[in-house]
């Protein structure tokens, strides 16, 4: 199923979930990276259908 597809609670759900496993993430004290390419790279096709779609979400802060 294609993100076009999903509605606006399941494309804000999926952004979120990312969000908050890069702020675990994080919390881990930015020593271990468990979320990678992968995860920045489905989170940036999100981003893109919010932004389409006009919703509204935070934004994921990545580590650096």
């Amino acid at each position: 199923m294609s993100i076009e597809n999903l509605n606006d609670e399941s494309v804000l759900r999926l952004y979120e979930n990312i969000r908050i496993q890069v702020a675990a993430d994080r919390a881990l004290g930015g020593r271990y990276h468990l979320l990678g390419n992968t995860a920045k790279h489905r989170a940036d096709i999100l981003r893109e259908e919010i932004d389409r779609r006009r919703l509204r979400a935070d934004r994921i802060d990545w580590y650096r």
